[in-house]
């Protein structure tokens, strides 16, 4: 979401840049390496130029996120093993913590079973 938010002009993008507008930004403190990878491939696919990637990795670099640690969720995260990847499971983990809703382009992580915080996904 936060990738869709920096380098997506379509409607996938225009919803993610509102639910960053929105409100405070919360999660794992693997989310902007995550996001620096998936520039990275954009980049390299030339799907997105040099200066794109460049500039959304300063407008990554410059969001107020709220990062957590492994630690306090690593229970629930192996809990989630079977629903989810480590990755995905701490963003439900946290979000539950937090009595958040996660918001996510990813609508088969929206349908994961076992998991208690609600998600939010673009009605597009």
């Amino acid at each position: 979401m936060l990738v869709a938010a920096l380098v997506d002009t379509g409607p996938h993008g225009a919803w993610a840049e509102t639910v960053l507008a929105d409100g405070s930004l919360c999660a794992p403190e693997l989310a902007r390496v995550e996001a620096t990878n998936i520039f990275r491939r954009l980049e390299r696919a030339k799907l997105i130029t040099t200066p794109e990637a460049n500039a959304a990795r300063n407008d990554l670099m410059q969001l107020n996120i709220d990062l957590f640690s492994f630690e306090p969720f690593a229970d629930r995260i192996w809990e989630l093993r079977h629903n989810a990847t480590s990755y995905d499971a701490w963003y439900i983990a946290l979000a539950e913590a937090l009595k958040l809703p996660l918001a996510t382009l990813d609508k088969a992580l929206a349908k994961s079973s076992g998991v208690s915080c609600e998600f939010l996904t673009p009605g597009l």
